[in-house]
């Protein structure tokens, strides 16, 4: 049976959305791996404000039996003040039934997020999202310098994880390929650990 990887992202203006697909990507080319991707609904300041439970439009909102059942997890947002969000760490404060559980020990996770500005805290955020997964006794996957792209890159890119970075781009630019191929060099990472992990023979990635 395929390993399931959940893709769990969070994102506003589009850019983390790409992350998250480039790091389905990757997920999908390795063998004996599969991506689900899902999404966290928006937090309001108005506590009345309901939304419906299911989206509009893109992937559908995150359950705790997505975690429960997944394989692996690439957690994804974009930086707010050098944090998640609140709407991904409204998500995060809900899963105590898992904690208590145990449910997402030794699972393997990874990381990626994006900013507006060069030095906008992309790594405080990447750390303190690995923070919640770490109560959660998830095994965090970063991105080794064997990957050349990290020692190229005049974009994003982290040994905490996958990054990207709109500082000096143009409104239409999209993810630079830097961007793209560290991003699903993480998906494939994360895939291929929790195949070792669930003793299963981890084959070449296709293509």
């Amino acid at each position: 049976m395929a390993a399931d990887i959940l893709v769990l992202y969070f994102s506003r203006h589009g850019m983390t959305e790409a992350l998250a697909r480039e790091v389905m990507a990757g997920i999908d080319r390795t063998p004996g791996a599969t991506a689900k991707l899902r999404t966290v609904p928006p937090v309001s300041a108005d506590t009345s404000a309901t939304l419906d439970e299911i989206p509009e439009a893109g992937p559908p909102y995150a359950s705790l039996d997505d975690l429960r059942s997944c394989a692996g997890l690439v957690l994804g947002a974009p930086t707010h003040f050098g944090n998640m969000p609140a709407a991904m760490k409204h998500f995060w404060d809900g899963t105590t039934e898992l904690w208590l559980a145990g449910a997402l020990v030794d699972k393997p996770a990874g990381l990626f997020t994006s900013t507006g500005s060069l030095h906008g805290g992309q790594e405080t955020t990447l750390l303190t999202m690995a923070i919640p997964l770490l109560h959660h006794g998830m095994l965090i996957t970063g991105l080794p310098y064997t990957e050349g792209e990290l020692t190229t890159t005049r974009t994003g890119g982290t040994p905490y994880g996958a990054s990207h970075v709109s500082f000096n781009r143009g409104p239409g630019d999209s993810l630079s390929d830097e961007e793209r191929m560290l991003a699903a060099a993480l998906g494939q990472r994360v895939a291929r650990t929790a195949l070792r992990l669930a003793g299963q023979a981890v084959g070449q990635a296709v293509g």
